[in-house]
């Protein structure tokens, strides 16, 4: 299932969701969004076609995966859907994994996220822009380096420190040198656009 792309989650209506979550709920937890979620929440974009949510304890991951169940929710092939709005699907990611990849610390760890908003008991935040950039350049599709793209483009992302931390977190990888090729053309695309230096291209293409 997926969603028509006239129907699209944007920034005000994801909170409000986590809000009525929020008023809902007799236990706290934590959430972090990642991929288009994350840059949602940062205004990054615009809005998004699915919402994705990384909830690192696993003791609250069990309780909120129950807590959708007795609300309404059905699980779809991965995904969570409501009968109310069954076009929005949202999919949580439990410990430190992110789509297919496996982050190198917790996200709930200081500098790893953005705060976004505290609620009564769910505390939301966002990815930092440097994990979030490696998760989607792993998987590589031309809306996932687009994404990327837009991020590096805010200037708040250190390319040194982003090369650094892709390589290491590449190595963890079943195949790091497809993961080294997909951020060789993503570093390739941000020269195209003068966001980074031929000099920094070649640090990228010769780095081991």
């Amino acid at each position: 299932m997926k969603s028509p792309s006239k129907y699209r989650i944007t920034s005000s209506i994801l909170m409000q969701t986590i809000s009525n979550w929020d008023s809902l709920m007799n236990f706290r937890v934590r959430l972090v969004g990642c991929g288009g979620t994350a840059l949602t929440l940062l205004n990054i974009k615009e809005s998004t076609k699915d919402i994705d949510l990384i909830v690192p304890v696993h003791t609250e991951y069990k309780r909120m995966m129950k807590f959708l169940s007795d609300i309404g929710y059905r699980e779809i092939r991965g995904s969570w859907s409501h009968p109310d709005d069954p076009y929005f699907l949202y999919q949580f990611w439990c410990g430190n994994r992110v789509f297919t990849t496996d982050l190198l610390d917790s996200p709930l760890e200081s500098g790893k996220h953005i705060a976004i908003k505290r609620f009564r008991h769910i505390y939301l935040g966002a990815l930092n822009l440097v994990d979030l950039i490696i998760t989607k350049v792993f998987r590589g599709t031309s809306i996932d380096i687009d994404d990327c793209i837009a991020v590096f483009a805010t200037r708040q992302v250190d390319a040194d420190r982003l090369l650094e931390r892709y390589s290491t977190a590449s190595l963890y990888d079943l195949n790091p040198e497809k993961m080294m090729q997909n951020f060789i053309f993503f570093v390739e695309e941000l020269a195209s656009r003068n966001l980074v230096n031929e000099e920094f291209l070649e640090k990228v293409r010769e780095y081991r």
